[in-house]
């Protein structure tokens, strides 16, 4: 049993200073209390001065085969099985090394991340929801991780796959996108009704779906489809970005979970293709950043994933950069942080994450500073616990 004494705690909601210690037994939290709680008999306590623990974070948009160098979708099929496992550990450990300690998976190379998963679940690792494949049309984006499709029939299949093989998400891809050749963000790839299949299918079997959605129609047409998250959902159409505060507002009103996908290496410079896209829609980083402010403000539920992996700029272990991002964007620090903890949690069904409460997994940040008012203290983490081990 070890106890961890801060200057403040952030629960995952809120945020609570004057001194906190948290008692951990085994992989779960026993008990949040102030400082000078008695501790139980045999408690070993580490006290870190100036500090701030908080959930670990929650990541709920990485690629964990891509290993974060240039091309990096383009070249996941020229790795070989084991190859692929040694970028899907080495991704891990980067992101655990940022302090978040579950990520979601939202499309990896022939169910690598699924399959290196039951092989390694015991891995002292963060724990990983994963899609499997996204489903695409043929030459579509992302075409290359092996989850192309055509066809109503080919779609139900498709979902049929995903749940056989274990997949807690399914990935569909409704627009085009930025890192394949040949796609284009601002283009549809799949009707409302061949949404709407998929969604039926993923809900029947327990699964929910999340679409990745750059163009202003492909969100609408997800939206009616009933898809429960929108990724990236950037407002763009052939012209330009649009945003439609009418879609806006039926994304607050359905709950509809989005992840922005912000956040980068500072300094990077964007790869051609991404520079591009700003270009023809005038949707460079702070316009984005001001984007996810407005929903906030107008009740849209946003949870924070970094997409992860794709190019140097998007290395794995940036999740603290989204959350920055969002703050920069208008979000308050506080909003900010529930992205990435206890909304993330509730968003992705993990009761026992995102948490800092008696029974929640022991899985812990611990960050020089107080991040409700400085968001930039994620960037000095001190300390990771994962399931009550410290890393």
């Amino acid at each position: 049993m070890i106890g961890i004494e801060t200057d403040g705690v952030f629960d995952g909601e809120r945020y609570s200073g004057g001194g906190a210690v948290v008692v951990v037994d085994g992989d779960r939290i026993v008990s949040v209390g102030p400082a000078g709680t008695a501790l139980p008999p045999g408690c070993e306590l580490t006290r870190f001065e100036g500090c701030t623990v908080l959930p670990g974070l929650i990541d709920a948009h990485v690629h964990l085969c891509c290993d974060s160098g240039p091309g990096a979708l383009d070249r996941i099929p020229d790795f070989s099985a084991a190859e692929l496992d040694d970028v899907i550990e080495e991704s891990l450990r980067r992101q655990l090394a940022s302090g978040v300690t579950t990520v979601r998976d939202l499309g990896d190379r022939d169910w690598a991340v699924i399959d290196w998963r039951a092989r390694y679940a015991d891995a002292l690792l963060p724990t990983v929801l994963a899609s499997g494949p996204p489903i695409t049309v043929p030459e579509g984006h992302c075409w290359n991780m092996g989850g192309a499709v055509l066809g109503v029939d080919a779609l139900r299949e498709a979902v049929a796959e995903r749940a056989a093989r274990g997949a807690d998400v399914v990935k569909i891809m409704a627009s085009g996108g930025v890192n394949t050749p040949g796609s284009d963000p601002a283009s549809v790839q799949f009707s409302t009704e061949e949404l709407l299949v998929v969604v039926e299918e993923s809900h029947a079997r327990g699964l929910p779906v999340t679409a990745h959605a750059h163009s202003l129609d492909a969100i609408r047409f997800a939206l009616a489809a009933g898809v429960d998250g929108i990724e990236h959902c950037s407002f763009i159409t052939a012209s330009g970005l649009a945003v439609d505060d009418t879609v806006v507002a039926d994304l607050a009103s359905t709950g509809t979970a989005i992840c922005p996908t912000l956040g980068a290496v500072p300094g990077a410079t964007p790869p051609p293709a991404v520079l591009e896209m700003m270009r023809r829609t005038g949707s460079d980083y702070e316009t984005r950043i001001q984007l996810f402010g407005h929903l906030h403000a107008a009740g849209v539920r946003l949870i924070s994933g970094s997409d992860a992996g794709i190019n140097p700029g998007k290395a794995h272990g940036i999740l603290p950069e989204a959350v920055i991002g969002l703050v920069e964007g208008g979000v308050a620090p506080t909003a900010a942080l529930t992205t990435a903890t206890a909304q993330a949690a509730a968003t992705l069904n993990l009761p026992t994450k995102g948490r800092l409460a008696p029974g929640s997994d022991a899985d812990l940040l611990v960050v020089l500073g107080d991040p409700t008012t400085d968001i930039t203290a994620l960037r000095t983490p001190q300390a990771v616990y994962l399931r009550g081990s410290r890393i």
